[in-house]
């Protein structure tokens, strides 16, 4: 819409933003932020405390089973998803179908419906609403590791804490040996340290959950058990726990038990059929990128007019003499220098441009310009052409090449003109020689 302009004084009724006409929200949408579990179909409605009777409910009503009811992330969420699903289809059309009493007279028969995630739509629905819950607790868990207005008493004397949340859980840790596992780990912190509250007040043991007449008492037990700490198996604390969000249907035991350590690895295990990821070269002289060796060379024969396969003869290069020669015009390409005669450009395409029409790109510089120590380390990290290089087949004829440091080999036909000339002698005049006979007695003179 083109906006109208208007004079002095005019009304302005142009419109600067994009409008949307209201739309109708379901009545399960709307029904979202209710406490209040309904059933998915009928009007009853329980609290959410009361999870339990809405599934009798739904089972002795209306016949219907959800199965892993304890796995579902978020359980209102899932209701009400099904009772808008269920007034478009059959139910048939989603659920299994059990019918009990099979054997007897017909009209004691009775149809159950068995609501699972082998259904796929089901199965989707449960892994939509666990990754959303994953997010909004470490959503959550993010904005507690944060928080700098945290206050709360220590559960076990009168000790106040202020500011972060980790100031408390680690005295609790040190001086109370209170130990609920890395306060990182814990989402929903202060509702955790109520209920931890309410349970000591009450006076009941944490670990073993058994009541005693006093808190004297209740203390005594605890330190003396070694009961400071909640019990892992009570499933109330589970959802102050982030490892108990990561994996769809997994608690923290089953996540924990998968250790790769146990993995036995078979004898006759058989790897031939790995498929990894091809590795690709790249040209030395462009972008161009191969899949094999063979392909990356014709490549720069017949672009660039580059063998590397003739250099690496002619010149009876070994592997680590190729390692330097590639490291070396990687760096001069990569610096827009020309490897011959040194002029610089300000683009690859141009130097490679000029390389090419000069028949420079065969013609390297001496030897000593690129047979250098600093060319072993690669010009590029991920340089698969380095991975693929191999000897050249008269690499021990160009062993026997004169090299910049030779190796002699030591005459030893005549040990005994060997000995006299020999640097240890020096030694020997300069500093006495002991023997493990005479150390109880001796001392060398530096000590």
């Amino acid at each position: 819409m083109a906006a109208v302009g208007v004079g002095e004084g005019e009304n302005k009724d142009w419109i600067l933003e994009p409008l949307s006409l209201p739309e109708p929200i379901h009545k399960a949408v709307q029904d979202s932020t209710s406490p209040l579990l309904p059933c998915i179909f009928c009007e009853e409605c329980y609290p959410a405390e009361e999870k339990e009777n809405l599934l009798k409910h739904m089972i002795l009503e209306h016949k219907l089973v959800i199965s892993d009811v304890k796995l579902i992330v978020d359980f209102r969420r899932y209701i009400l998803y099904w009772k808008k699903r269920f007034t478009e289809q059959p139910l048939a059309d989603f659920c299994s179908v059990i019918r009990t009493n099979s054997q007897a007279m017909e009209e004691k028969q009775e149809d159950y419906y068995l609501l699972c995630d082998v259904l796929p739509e089901d199965r989707v629905l449960r892994e939509q609403l666990q990754q959303k819950r994953l997010e909004e607790v470490l959503e959550q868990q993010q904005l507690e590791r944060n928080d700098s207005n945290f206050y709360h008493i220590c559960l076990f004397c009168n000790g106040e804490f202020s500011g972060n949340r980790a100031v408390l859980f680690n005295h609790m840790a040190k001086e109370h040996a209170f130990n609920v596992g890395l306060p990182d780990n814990i989402v929903y912190c202060n509702e955790f340290l109520d209920l931890v509250q309410k349970k000591v007040d009450s006076l009941q043991c944490l670990y073993c959950e058994k009541t005693f007449r006093d808190k004297n008492t209740l203390r005594d037990h605890m330190r003396k058990k070694q009961h400071r700490r909640i019990n892992a198996k009570n499933q109330e604390y589970d959802r102050f726990y982030t490892i108990n969000y990561l994996e769809f249907g997994k608690n923290w035991e089953e996540v924990q038990s998968e250790d790769d350590s146990e993995i036995i690895e078979e004898p006759d295990d058989d790897w031939s059929d790995w498929q990894g990821n091809p590795t690709c070269a790249v040209c030395l002289f462009c972008e161009k990128a191969k899949d094999s060796t063979e392909k990356l060379h014709l490549h720069m024969k017949t672009a660039h007019c580059f063998d590397l396969l003739k250099l690496k003869s002619e010149m009876g290069l070994n592997f680590y003499q190729q390692v330097k020669l590639i490291n070396f015009i990687r760096r001069e390409i990569y610096q827009r220098r020309c490897f011959r005669c040194g002029e610089t450009f300000n683009s690859k395409a141009e130097i490679v441009n000029h390389m090419t029409e000069t028949d420079h790109i065969m013609s390297l510089l001496d030897r000593s310009a690129w047979d250098q120590p600093q060319y072993y380390f690669p010009t590029y990290e991920n340089d698969a052409l380095l991975c693929s290089l191999s000897d050249c087949e008269n690499e021990a004829s160009a062993d026997n090449q004169t090299t910049d440091v030779p190796v002699v080999a030591e005459d030893v036909s005549n040990l005994q003109t060997l000995k006299q000339s020999s640097i240890l002698n020096r030694l020997h005049d300069k500093e006495p020689v002991f023997f493990l006979s005479d150390r109880a007695n001796r001392k060398p003179p530096f000590l």
